[in-house]
């Protein structure tokens, strides 16, 4: 008995330190097609987040981006939120998920102008979900701490001071994956036009004449 729980012990280290290592350039993200199961969330108002919930009024995009500290992230959201009026005309929701919690959330809607919902992805789950979930070297990580603010394992729920690739997704009504942009370079995001490109036509069946 002592030897299987010494050998069950060893494999959940092996796996832990697996976790810890994975480099962006590693996580590959679900493919399109891909069925994501509901998840919840607490969002920047502290309110709870229901993926099945916001798929009932349309398609949902979602965004996954680094904190409030990520001068690239403010860029991105604040030029989401110059646009997304035309996210919103295509019946779509626009959803942007950090490991952060809330009230760091709110300091990045401060930052950004973002009038969407921030969630909190507690412990990593959702971009664990996603396969967009890796670790910073520590070289990066005393930069982004130091340098930047980030405070990585204060602002997070954990001091693993993993990050999510930012990712973005298009689900679909039905919960399948639609379209994806992801890339482990932290510079390269997607824009306004593919997102637009890439949501569904929703075609009224009850038009008024």
């Amino acid at each position: 008995m002592k030897t299987l729980s010494l050998i069950a012990a060893i494999l959940l280290s092996i796996n832990i330190y697996s976790q810890e290592k994975i480099k962006a350039i590693d996580a590959k993200g679900i493919d399109i097609g891909s069925y994501i199961n509901n998840f919840k969330a607490t969002t920047d108002k502290g309110e709870l987040f229901s993926l099945n919930d916001a798929l009932k009024d349309g398609p949902v995009v979602i965004i996954f981006y680094r904190g409030f500290w990520c001068p690239v992230c403010n860029k991105h959201l604040a030029a989401m939120q110059d646009s997304l009026h035309l996210i919103a005309d295509r019946g779509a929701q626009l959803i942007a998920i950090s490991p952060e919690k809330p009230e760091y959330l709110n300091i990045m809607k401060d930052k950004t102008g973002a009038k969407f919902t921030l969630l909190h992805d507690e412990n990593y789950e959702i971009s664990d979900t996603f396969g967009v979930t890796f670790t910073p070297s520590k070289t990066t990580r005393t930069i982004y701490n130091i340098a930047l603010g980030a405070k990585l394992k204060e602002t997070h729920s954990d001091e693993s001071e993993q990050l999510p690739i930012p990712a973005t997704y298009i689900i679909n009504t039905d919960g399948t994956i639609i379209w994806r942009h992801i890339d482990p370079y932290y510079k390269n995001r997607a824009n306004v036009k593919d997102i637009l490109n890439n949501l569904p036509v929703i075609i009224d069946t009850n038009p008024l004449y």
